[in-house]
């Protein structure tokens, strides 16, 4: 089949070709007709074809010794490793996308395009063949193209395979092509999956990847039994039933909870992604969020086995359907005089375990009020009944916990943890013996009465309800105490730093002043050598111990200010002369620089500030150091300063301030480096440093109530640095 451009260019041409033979003829002409590029997209099984196929493989080394670049894109796995290697011998740039499925490949002026339903290891039987400039050009900048900006270099991908590494990821996927091709690249390689899905998204399964799902319960019956195979927890009434039971006969395990979570998810013993879209008619999802990262995988899982222990049956969930019999019970409550009369009931009727999530201090206060802490207290002490309660912390919510403990000691079954005010969560979660619950939506936190609070009510006794609620209860008391070991660990680390940098600091001083009387008397040239890089070295230890100390107390929040007023414009006119008359080394600043000129650029009156001089003096150093370096072998570098003032109309916290900019027309700051360059350690290696000093200028200038920024010379020469500081009367 041939179809010829509509208009002149009879030359133009699109036809599909029949035959292995025919399949590699093609595949060699386009080869030898390129002149100046060959781009192609393949999936995992191609590779091979190209290394061992004799006259696939020299068409490949002819066009490159031709010099047409090759940039090749294929999946590169455990089982084609080997070729691709050889293969990074024939291509110019080979690169790595997951699940990648297209066959194709561009060059300048031609697209082939062999079928993708071959069998493994043999070339494909037709081939699609188009010299039409508009294929060619929208394969290559619309497709094409696309895949290669999502790629990783083929010696990545290779290193992490041979030394079993694994490149985790999160990330959302919002291109609905994107979102089918990676769930059916993640299944493709499943061996096992929990779903946790509304009947909509099973919907979308059936629709999209049944054939998936089968082809993992037909692994999971060739190893007798190994793996779990797929099971899926959904809410089943009567519009699902159809559906299910068509999952069941595939071998598919379903169970069924009432109350399903908002969010859809799925998970593996190696990928997770999950959706809050309805998807209603099996319509794809809008957006995905995926992740291979451990931490998702053995969250959801646990979220996943705590709900499957508490499922019911499909089977019988159907049969209870179909016989008209509904025991979930889930009970609305609009009246918050009727929540409250509940509410104190059931935690009265507690006899083994409650558990509390309070989502403000006020909620307790107001439950307090009613007389539920009491019947808690009590139910704790008579009854042995385990109290849980996790509350945001202040003082008097920690004075109150105390009590409460207290009164039940020394049994200790009154424990409470806690976490972060919950502004989004405006609902008290209560459990009893985990067996019934009662969510009590909070109205208006302000109010002093429950019944003024309070608004909708839901109590259930809901098997799976109310284990959501569990779960949900234990994670968070799990992370909570993940965050107190956090912060101790924190505090303790914190400490041995501040240690360690003092007792670095004391014998520094003497180590330094000893060798530079040393220094100051010897006569001998390679001694003196010698003393110099003791000397130099010993200043680069003693600035690093200060630079720790200051991070520290950054850090901590201790950072002391001996203000003082003061002049800057004559403070910036000390520093510009010390590296002007060379009274600062600009050996020490490790500068071979050939900069003409440094310019100072202010108004002519003088400008005050209140603040800490030798801290100002320190970010200002640091700043010019920076400048120095980044400027050092270039020709005509210029360093300048402008000190301007801000009235406070033009800025926004409606104060007067003065900013200070200092301008280089080095090399400018990496894009790299650009988002984090006030973190610490943000450098790069090969520019030397620690990578503290933006980092203590911010905490330096943040401290006197100002803001420091930076970012790239627009004319694409050097780098400016910025920092503003409130003014004060001279």
């Amino acid at each position: 089949m041939t179809t010829q451009a509509p208009r002149n260019a009879i030359s133009e041409r699109t036809e599909v070709l029949h035959g292995e033979q025919n399949v590699v003829n093609t595949v060699l002409q386009f080869t030898s007709k390129a002149k100046s590029r060959i781009d192609a997209c393949v999936d995992y099984t191609r590779p091979a074809l190209a290394v061992e196929v004799e006259q696939l493989r020299e068409a490949f080394l002819d066009a490159k010794r031709r010099g047409a670049r090759l940039r090749y894109v294929t999946e590169i796995t455990d089982g084609n490793v080997g070729y691709c290697k050889e293969l990074l011998k024939m291509v110019d740039e080979l690169r790595h996308l997951d699940g990648i499925k297209g066959n194709f490949y561009i060059s300048e002026t031609e697209y082939i395009a062999p079928a993708i339903f071959h069998e493994k290891g043999k070339p494909a039987s037709w081939i699609i063949y188009s010299n039409v400039k508009e294929i060619v050009e929208y394969q290559r900048q619309f497709v094409f193209d696309s895949f290669w900006s999502r790629t990783i270099p083929a010696e990545q991908k290779i290193k992490e395979i041979e030394e079993g590494i694994t490149h985790y990821e999160t990330k959302v996927l919002e291109n609905k092509k994107d979102i089918f091709n990676h769930i059916k690249s993640v299944l493709d390689k499943a061996n096992e999956r929990s779903v946790v899905s509304s009947i909509g998204a099973i919907q979308l399964v059936y629709n999209n990847f049944f054939e998936e799902y089968k082809s993992i319960i037909d692994k999971q019956r060739r190893t007798r039994g190994g793996g779990k195979g797929i099971r899926c927890i959904t809410s089943i009434d009567k519009d699902g039933i159809q559906i299910v039971k068509v999952f069941l006969n595939a071998g598919i395990q379903v169970r069924h909870i009432k109350n399903l979570t908002a969010m859809n998810f799925a998970v593996d013993d190696r990928n997770f992604y999950a959706t809050i879209d309805e998807m209603e008619n099996g319509k794809i999802m809008k957006s995905l969020l995926t992740s291979n990262e451990p931490a998702y995988i053995s969250h959801y899982s646990s979220i996943f086995e705590e709900l499957w222990k508490n499922g019911v049956d499909a089977v019988r969930r159907i049969e209870d359907i179909r016989a008209g019999v509904d025991l979930d019970a889930i009970e609305v409550i609009p009246s918050s005089a009727r929540a409250q009369e509940l509410y104190l009931d059931i935690v009265k009727s507690a006899s083994e375990e409650v558990l509390w999530i309070f989502p403000t201090t006020n909620a307790f206060v107001r439950q307090e009020k009613i007389g539920a802490i009491q019947l808690a207290k009590e139910a704790a002490r008579k009854r042995n009944v385990r109290i849980r309660i996790l509350i945001p912390h202040n003082s008097l919510i920690e004075q109150k916990i105390r009590q409460l403990k207290q009164h039940c000691y020394p049994n200790n079954i009154i424990d409470a943890r806690y976490i972060t005010q919950m502004s989004e969560t405006k609902a008290t979660i209560l459990v009893i013996d985990r067996k019934a619950s009662l969510v009590m939506e909070i109205t208006d936190d302000s109010k002093t009465t429950f019944v003024e609070a309070i608004g909708l009510s839901t109590y259930s006794n809901s098997k799976a309800g109310v284990s959501s609620y569990v779960a949900i209860f234990e994670n968070l008391w799990k992370q909570s105490e993940l965050y107190e070991q956090l912060k101790i660990h924190d505090k303790m680390q914190e400490e041995f730093i501040n240690i360690a940098a003092h007792e670095l600091r004391t014998p520094i001083q003497p180590i330094l002043s000893l060798t530079q009387v040393i220094r100051s008397n010897e006569k001998d040239v390679e001694q003196c050598r010698l003393l110099d890089v003791t000397i130099r070295n010993a200043m680069r230890l003693r600035k690093l111990t200060d630079d720790i100390l200051d991070v520290t107390r950054i850090e901590s929040q201790s950072l002391d200010l001996s203000k003082e007023q003061f002049n800057l414009h004559d403070l910036i006119t000390d520093h510009i002369d010390d590296i002007t008359t060379n009274k600062v080394s600009l050996k020490a600043a490790n500068s071979s620089n050939n900069f003409n000129t440094i310019k100072l650029l202010h108004n002519p009156q003088d400008v005050f500030v209140n603040a800490d001089k030798g801290r100002i003096s320190q970010v200002i150093a640091n700043l010019l150091d920076n400048a120095i370096k980044f400027t050092k072998d270039r020709e005509d570098s210029i360093i300048s300063i402008m000190i301007e003032k801000k009235e406070k109309e033009e800025l926004d916290n409606n104060v007067q301030q003065v900013l200070v900019s200092i301008k280089d027309t080095g090399q400018g700051i990496d894009p790299e480096i650009l988002p984090k360059l006030f973190t610490k350690f943000a450098t790069k290696s090969q520019t030397g440093g620690t990578g503290l000093g933006l980092f203590i200028c911010k905490g330096i200038v943040e401290a006197h109530g100002g803001k420091i920024w930076a970012g790239n010379n627009a004319d694409g020469k050097g780098a400016i640095f910025s920092f503003s500081l409130p003014l004060s009367k001279p």
